[in-house]
């Protein structure tokens, strides 16, 4: 099955964590968190732990995000962890990974599993999708 909706950012509050020992490179490494809202057939809210070895200026970096959403997948409500990362040299995404963290879900999401993806239109909008399977049992068919 597939879920697709756009999200928007509703706060990104950096953090005074530093890894331990710190390493000089040429790109700082941050970790922020994130709150985000869904809508389409991707509707809820997530919370996001991100880190980041990013240039602003030039907009190049890789990130690493752990989210956990709280909402529902074309009407099946429920609860899920997911991970994605992609590097981007300024225009473009590369390297890009996605999935669901098996036996992470909750209510009619219980037994998700499967992938996903994110993509930034020219507009500046977040569209992010979820291909997705759902165990057969309580609450949950496929």
């Amino acid at each position: 099955m597939r879920a697709s909706g756009t999200f928007s950012v509703k706060s990104f509050v950096p953090t005074e964590l530093v890894p331990a020992p710190a390493i000089g490179t040429n790109l700082p490494v941050g970790v922020a968190t994130l709150e985000k809202s869904f809508e389409g057939e991707v509707v809820g809210r997530s919370a996001t732990l991100f880190t980041a070895a990013f240039d602003q200026e030039t907009g190049v970096g890789t990130y690493v995000a752990m989210e956990s959403f709280e909402g529902s997948l074309n009407g099946r409500e429920g609860a899920f962890n997911f991970a994605h990362s992609a590097t981007t040299s300024g225009s473009d995404r590369t390297a890009e990974f996605f999935t669901i963290v098996p036996a992470s879900g909750t209510g009619e999401l219980a037994g998700i599993r499967g992938g996903g993806g994110l993509a930034v239109d020219a507009d500046g909008t977040h569209r992010m999708w979820f291909d997705y399977e759902l165990d057969a049992g309580p609450g949950a068919s496929s």
